[in-house]
């Protein structure tokens, strides 16, 4: 059966690992298309599953955690972040350091 494009979303944001985070355009490659970053953010926002589907480690490309995050607002973001060790410099996360490394193939 073939997966529509949140269910494909859902599954790259599951293998972002602890202590590390992607951006909206990464899950968007990784998931099939370059051009879903704002359609990430929309399934992000609608996640079905708090728990397994950590949509708290998807930030922008510059590091900026989500005004909107659904879970919280982004002070909560921010604390679920650094609960899972990942750093922060002057407010936004230290990309070169913590961004997810997985490239599409």
């Amino acid at each position: 059966m073939k997966k529509n494009s949140y269910e494909r979303i859902y599954d790259v944001v599951r293998q972002i690992p602890r202590g590390m985070v992607a951006s909206y355009g990464q899950v968007a490659a990784l998931a099939g298309n370059r051009r879903w970053a704002r359609v990430v953010g929309y399934a992000l926002h609608v996640n079905p599953d708090e728990e397994g589907i950590p949509c708290y480690r998807v930030v922008t490309k510059e590091g900026n955690v989500s005004r909107a995050f659904a879970f919280g607002g982004a002070n909560r973001q921010v604390e679920l972040l650094k609960a899972d060790g990942v750093g922060f410099i002057d407010g936004h996360v230290d990309m070169e350091r913590y961004q997810w490394k997985k490239t599409v193939c």
